[in-house]
């Protein structure tokens, strides 16, 4: 793949912001991930921001939780673009590890993505 992918966070109030930050001072890299609030939007709003998010080019849409306005949103505006692949779940080992693995196809991305965040849960 010749495009690095970009990365969209999109989650519920101050959430993706958070997550993105935490993310570029374990990393370093900056300005790869792009958070998305739903934060005083209704949903046609809220898709707007997503979609302004993305972009033109390819993309992983990382959602925080598998259902709710954030899902339905990105799902609505994103359902048929080619090159933007959607997981729900977000957490930072997740983001973490994308960041280093942005040259792969949005497909495999997303895999290794969710892959990679249900390896972080534990029970120490």
């Amino acid at each position: 793949m010749s495009d690095a992918l970009r990365g969209v966070v999109v989650g519920h109030g101050s959430m993706a912001a958070a997550l993105v930050d935490a993310t570029e001072r374990i990393t370093g890299e900056r300005g790869v991930l792009v958070p998305v609030s739903n934060t005083d939007c209704d949903r046609g709003a809220l898709e707007d921001r997503v979609e302004s998010a993305v972009g033109a080019g390819p993309a992983l849409v990382f959602v925080d939780m598998a259902a709710g306005s954030c899902l339905l949103a990105v799902l609505k505006r994103l359902h048929d673009r080619s090159g933007v692949q959607v997981v729900t779940g977000v957490n930072l080992a997740m983001l973490v590890d994308f960041l280093y693995h942005r040259n792969e196809a949005p497909a495999e991305a997303a895999r290794r993505a969710a892959d990679s965040g249900m390896r972080a849960i534990k029970v120490p």
